[in-house]
């Protein structure tokens, strides 16, 4: 910047002719460098000028008995600078400036008092330069208020799935689900969380979550859904809750016919209970309905249609008739 200014300092030193001013009889001339420093100096002069009749006008209100008037206008400069800080702090932030970021969030902080603000900043600011323990204490500061609950909880939740906390992180986790059910990412880490965990209830009841809030196709929650009820049913297997693995097993198969560990576990519990014809009838609809998804007929090419000919009606028939029997007759 100086070696600029030094520079243009010197081609206006250089420059040919200047400005003249006449007034009244007086005469003023300047040169080329003489006359950017006149203007310069009027742009400053005018600037000032601006600033002081502003508080003078606040001044006159506070006389007046506008006891708030001085303080508005020193809040409308404090104001101006802070959200001057914060777009800078936006910017160096997009352009991956993590430690610029985080000093313009704090100075915008310092004139704006506006902690929902400038804390997502510091905390954005303070993970893109690794510091964890400051984005993780500054998430935790956005918890205080209800505007910024959501983000400082999914702030959490992201930092602890770095460091492993699965337990925290499903805590976090379903609180997030139950300030913003309709977000999409929260459902699905949710519902990995959940299916780490082997919570097939909370699973099951994710997978609804998502389905009523239309993230999810309805075939592909059923088929999930029936996946999901037969890992609970071979759980409760293995605990040797029979009766209940059963009605789970059972209610997968319907979920999803054609799912042949599901039809398997649903005929086999079954069996133990002596109901053979039922285990028959679920063994053969799922190979059915597998057999039928499996082979995928494909459809034979149509024949080409004929020209049809036309219709014979009785004059054109009379003739031919009239010469086969002149035949028969001979």
């Amino acid at each position: 910047m100086v070696m600029l200014i030094s520079f243009g300092a010197g081609q206006l030193m250089e420059a040919k002719g200047g400005v003249t001013i006449q007034y009244s009889g007086f005469e003023l001339s300047f040169g080329a460098l003489q006359a950017a420093l006149l203007v310069l100096g009027l742009l400053i002069s005018l600037w000032l000028f601006l600033k002081l009749l502003g508080l003078l006008i606040a001044l006159l209100r506070f006389i007046n008995g506008d006891e708030t008037a001085l303080s508005r206008y020193f809040d409308r400069n404090r104001e101006r600078r802070g959200f001057e800080a914060l777009s800078d702090g936006l910017m160096a932030l997009a352009s991956g400036e993590g430690r610029d970021a985080m000093a313009k969030a704090k100075k915008a902080d310092r004139l704006l008092n506006r902690p929902d603000l400038t804390n997502l900043i510091v905390a954005q600011a303070a993970v893109a330069n690794g510091d964890r323990q400051t984005a993780k204490a500054t998430y935790k500061k956005l918890l205080k208020d209800h505007k910024t609950r959501f983000v400082g909880t999914y702030g959490l939740l992201q930092q602890h799935l770095q460091d492993g906390d699965t337990e925290l992180a499903l805590k976090l986790a379903e609180h997030a689900f139950a300030l913003k059910p309709k977000h999409g990412e929260t459902q699905d880490v949710l519902l990995k969380l959940q299916a780490s965990q082997k919570d097939w209830h909370g699973v099951r009841a994710t997978l609804t979550a998502k389905l009523k809030h239309g993230t999810l196709p309805k075939d592909v929650h059923k088929r999930r859904d029936a996946i999901f009820a037969l890992s609970q049913a071979r759980d409760l297997r293995a605990e040797g809750k029979l009766q209940e693995a059963q009605s789970y097993a059972v209610e997968a198969n319907k979920l999803a016919p054609s799912l042949v560990p599901a039809a398997l576990l649903a005929a086999e519990g079954h069996r133990e209970q002596n109901n053979g014809t039922q285990a028959s009838r679920i063994l053969r609809a799922a190979w059915r309905l597998r057999r039928i998804q499996n082979s995928l007929p494909v459809l034979p090419p149509l024949p080409q249609m004929k020209r049809p000919r036309p219709a014979s009606n009785g004059l054109n028939s009379l003739p031919k008739a009239q010469t086969l029997t002149r035949k028969q007759k001979c």
